[in-house]
């Protein structure tokens, strides 16, 4: 049923959407967008939204998770940094894949 909507969806727009991961486990996501209907840069606008974003705040991915509890990061701290590299990195690798075309 996601699939559905999903292959309608300019692959931009799919890229910037996936900022989301930054709050929600990126794998459940890629599981449930990605699908044999979908181009090729739909799925590549996906995963690379889901990868970026994923690192902004510590609930993106698991291995944050991990990192700010051994390292004693706390959200805020980790936000201050990560949520304006992750911006500027999305930005960049935006131009990349579709102004580029890389």
């Amino acid at each position: 049923l996601i699939l559905e909507y999903f292959i309608h969806i300019p692959s931009g727009i799919l890229y910037w959407v996936n900022m989301v991961s930054a709050i929600l486990d990126n794998a459940t996501l890629a599981a449930a967008e990605i699908g044999p209907a979908l181009s090729e840069i739909q799925i590549k606008s996906i995963l690379m939204g889901l990868l970026i974003a994923g690192g902004m705040l510590i609930p993106g991915n698991i291995p944050n998770i991990i990192s700010a509890g051994k390292l004693g990061i706390n959200s805020k701290e980790w936000a201050r940094l990560g949520v304006p590299m992750g911006l500027i990195s999305m930005a960049i690798y935006f131009v990349i894949i579709f102004v580029l075309k890389i």
